[in-house]
């Protein structure tokens, strides 16, 4: 089945806090969004490479946004891939699980009157997580990667890598750290409504106690 193509169209070194990386830019047939790939070592023909399929946050990623904890998977999983000597972050460009930035903000507006992330996506028209990762498994492709383990909370997101056919052979957790209350609710619901794997059993940095009132 032919599910569309990528074209690796430039690459540059990126020096960083965890290591000297390439990024290459991707076209595609399928959107018109430029998606990246961030890889550090030799991935072509590679086995149980280490990756992470990262979904643009601008507010989290770029601003530290203590809503969510996009930035801080996106920096976990640099430091460990760096410290690993190989690996690949494909960056997505499919901001608020891909309703875009306009309607994410519209979003954060529902959730300070009381909604939770999975029912503000849903007020708006949006499902609740609208991402493709089409185009994250071709740009693995492209890249000769033959295994993976993959850095996620999210089982959807394995069970779709495979669906589309990435061997995901490992799940390596991103545990998030807890750090007010903009942020704990924000991950009680990944676990109460979208089965993500991670514990919230923990302390607040800072002090205080977030318990597990959840199922997951």
């Amino acid at each position: 089945m032919n599910i569309g193509s990528v074209i690796r169209e430039s690459c540059a070194r990126i020096p960083t806090a965890y290591g000297e990386f390439q990024l290459c830019l991707y076209r595609n047939s399928i959107d018109d969004k430029e998606h990246l790939a961030l890889l550090i070592g030799d991935v072509a023909e590679g086995e149980n490479v280490l990756v992470r399929v990262h979904s643009e946050c601008f507010t989290g990623d770029v601003l530290g946004s203590q809503r969510c904890d996009c930035g801080e998977q996106l920096e976990r999983s640099m430091e460990i891939i760096g410290d690993h000597g190989s690996g690949v972050i494909v960056y997505m460009r499919q901001e608020g699980r891909g309703i875009g930035l306009s309607e994410k903000l519209k979003a954060y507006n529902l959730q300070d009157a009381g909604h939770d992330t999975v029912d503000a996506n849903l007020m708006l028209g949006h499902s609740a997580d609208a991402r493709d990762y089409t185009v994250a498994a071709l740009i693995l492709q492209e890249l000769g990667v033959r295994s993976v383990r993959l850095l996620t909370n999210n089982p959807a997101k394995i069970e779709d890598l495979r669906r589309l056919g990435i061997e995901v052979i490992d799940r390596i957790p991103l545990q998030p750290q807890l750090v007010n209350d903009n942020n704990r609710y924000y991950l009680m619901t990944k676990v109460k409504r979208m089965d993500h794997l991670m514990s919230i059993d923990q302390p607040l940095v800072g002090g205080g106690v977030l318990g597990r009132t959840v199922n997951g």
